[in-house]
């Protein structure tokens, strides 16, 4: 038989047999003028029974040993020395932490087609690529080779498998004919042909981008098969066992991989990074060091970043932070000398707010939770921005990003994605002045809805607790405007139920910010008024009448000249006022005042009204003070006897007037 003849039969016979298995035939012939005609047979064989077929061609005997025209037969070669492409990274020094973390990554349980692929999912900026790194470089000892490819793109992806490919077989870039698709091709088959191998997937934006190459490279079910080969050698041709290292910001991975989400350091570890980095080399001051971390989050790129700087700019973590505080937006958007653009905070959390830009609601919905408290929103100050599913869906999209973290019934921001979210900047597309102050008002007004129309029902004091973090965020996030209305109304209830529940001084503060804000709207808006009785009020209660006098008095010339004599709001500043003089003891301007209240009380509202009771007894106190008793004793048994019959025995006025009568009778 003639060679190319017999040649052929071997072929046939080969390809007989694989059809019959049932596999892809592999199709390998001595020369290139073969290959074509060997390709022509085969192929149209392989095209009825619906097979792929691949054909190599080898050199012309002799040449150089009878080697692949490619060096050796794909995909059966093996790796050539020295394959191992991490990125740069820090110095395993200056990593801390993660031990749990690193413990998961080192469980080497196979999944479907007896491949191990995690997928480490996180906040941008909280460290997951460096994690890989050091794990692949302290841990992954066993495996090789380990390529790392960018895959935040279905055309990065494809350019990493690209490379791969060349990697593996160096002459392959010299193959002017073979495009990147086709080189992609090539390093599927390497890895679904080989085991041992671990391959890093750094920042995939979808899971749907490397779902088929998962598949692909778990090759047929089945098991370990074995395979035939001429001159009785005998090759088992296995499943994968390589390994897949997926970092991400997305949490969708079920069904695909392991998931092994990471957060960030907690304190202590914080600080020992920011250390470690500012002491490299050389000893510096770390004066604020808590404080920085603290104000970062445990986030560890933020660190690296203020660790950075701090180096280049010769300062300490004390004056860092007081710049951040100051200069939010430009801190978090630069780093040292010779830090990549992209590689800061501001810059990785704009690239994940863009992957989202199809979903203008859940731009609205960071935003509007960027005012809140970090920890424990309640879900139910989303209520109304959107249709429930509608709304489900946004907050999914942003856990999915990790943008938050979802409770039951709460949500969860990293403080520093807040600060970028609420932090104007006219070159952000998606920071835009007047998206981020629509977003404060929106939060604003999604709290005061959120109150309860009560202050003293005690089955409302758990939603107010829960809501006063969120209160007290807003408070200290919002810079002073012009559109004070909302937010004063919001500070003023709040104001009433501290001051219920004897939280003096925070009320203190909350109504002075709303006299501000109510002096925005005018001296003579009631809220401003209404503003200034509640504020005087609080000073009183803090023993701090030095404060309160002066204020109760302009709050009762105002509501007099505004609202008139016989208006509630001036009765009650001018009892207030009263109240004031008699605990100051000046009882000269005191009685006056309460006589004039009370008369006008009578007239206006009725010999029996609540408000008419209450005069009555601070004009018996205030004889009782003076020594008076020919004037306090029949005042405080007509307010007695008034009180219980309109308000009862247990009612505190009731109460107070009682057990005053007592001591005066005791005596």
């Amino acid at each position: 038989m003639a060679p190319l003849r017999r040649r052929l039969a071997w072929v046939g016979a080969v390809v007989g047999a694989l059809l019959a298995a049932g596999f892809i035939a592999l199709v390998v012939v001595a020369d290139l003028d073969t290959a074509g005609k060997v390709a022509g047979i085969v192929g149209t064989i392989a095209g009825v029974a619906g097979l792929g077929v691949s054909t190599h061609a080898l050199k012309q005997p002799g040449t150089d040993g009878g080697a692949t025209r490619s060096g050796l037969a794909w995909p059966e070669s093996d790796p050539p020395p020295g394959l191992v492409n991490l990125p740069p990274q820090p110095s395993p020094s200056q990593f801390v932490g993660r031990e749990e973390v690193l413990d998961r990554l080192d469980d080497t349980q196979e999944g479907p087609g007896g491949m191990v692929v995690h997928a480490v999912h996180g906040l941008g900026g909280i460290g997951k690529s460096t994690l890989a790194a050091h794990w692949a470089t302290t841990r992954a000892t066993d495996y090789y080779p380990i390529w790392w490819i960018s895959a935040d793109s279905p055309a990065a992806l494809k350019a990493g498998l690209a490379a791969l490919a060349t990697a593996l077989q160096p002459a392959l870039s010299d193959e002017m004919s073979l495009d990147l698709e086709a080189l992609q091709e090539r390093a599927v088959q390497w890895l679904a042909a080989h085991h041992g191998w671990l391959v890093i997937l750094d920042d995939v934006n979808d899971p749907d981008d490397i779902r088929w190459l998962l598949a692909r490279v778990r090759g047929r079910p089945g098991g370990v098969r074995r395979n035939k080969r001429p001159r009785g050698r005998s090759r088992y041709r296995r499943r994968s066992s390589g390994r897949f290292l997926i970092t991400s910001r997305t949490t969708g991975w079920r069904g695909l991989a392991t998931a092994v989400p990471v957060d960030v350091l907690d304190q202590a570890e914080a600080v020992d990074l920011l250390n470690r980095i500012l002491n490299t080399g050389s000893s510096r001051e770390v004066d604020g060091a808590d404080e920085l971390c603290e104000k970062l989050g445990g986030l560890p790129l933020a660190i690296e970043q203020a660790a950075a700087y701090i180096v280049d700019a010769g300062i300490t973590p004390r004056i860092y932070s007081g710049m951040l505080a100051s200069y939010t937006d430009e801190m978090l958007g630069q780093g040292a000398e010779g830090t990549a653009t992209e590689r800061t905070i501001a810059r990785i959390w704009h690239v994940t707010q863009k992957r989202m830009t199809d979903e203008p609601l859940t731009a609205t919905i960071l935003r509007v939770l960027a005012w809140y408290a970090p920890d424990a929103i309640p879900r139910t100050l989303l209520d109304g921005i959107a249709d429930p599913p509608a709304l489900t869906h946004a907050v999914g999209r942003l856990a999915a990003y990790s943008m938050l973290a979802t409770e039951h019934n709460t949500l969860n921001m990293h403080p520093l994605v807040q600060t970028v979210a609420r932090t104007p900047n006219c070159q952000d597309p998606y920071r835009q002045p007047h998206d981020i102050e629509d977003a404060r008002i929106l939060a604003t007004t999604q709290l005061t809805n959120a109150l309860p129309a009560h202050l003293n029902t005690a089955t409302d004091w758990p939603t107010w607790r829960a809501l006063l973090p969120h209160i007290a965020a807003l408070a200290d996030h919002a810079p002073p405007d012009t559109r004070a209305a909302a937010t004063a109304r919001l500070l003023a209830q709040t104001a009433s139920f501290l001051q219920d529940q004897s939280a003096v001084v925070l009320a203190t503060a909350y109504l002075e910010r709303t006299l501000t804000g109510g002096q925005r709207l005018g001296e003579d808006h009631p809220a401003t008024l209404t503003s200034g009785n509640n504020l005087a009020s609080d000073y009183w209660e803090a023993v701090d009448l030095g404060w309160a006098v002066p204020v109760f008095e302009r709050t009762l010339a105002d509501s007099r000249r505004v609202f008139g004599e016989d208006d509630p709001v001036t009765l009650t500043s001018r009892n207030n006022l009263a109240g004031a003089y008699h605990a100051a003891g000046d009882l000269e301007r005191a009685v006056p005042l309460y006589q004039q209240t009370l008369t006008d009380r009578e007239r206006l509202l009725g010999e029996d009204h609540p408000a008419t009771l209450t005069s009555r007894s601070n004009l018996a106190g205030a004889y009782l003070a003076s020594g008076d008793l020919g004037r306090a004793i029949p005042l405080f048994e007509g307010a007695f006897t008034d009180s219980r019959r309109v308000l009862g025995d247990q009612h505190p006025l009731t109460e107070v007037v009682r057990d005053t009568l007592a001591a005066i009778r005791g005596t």
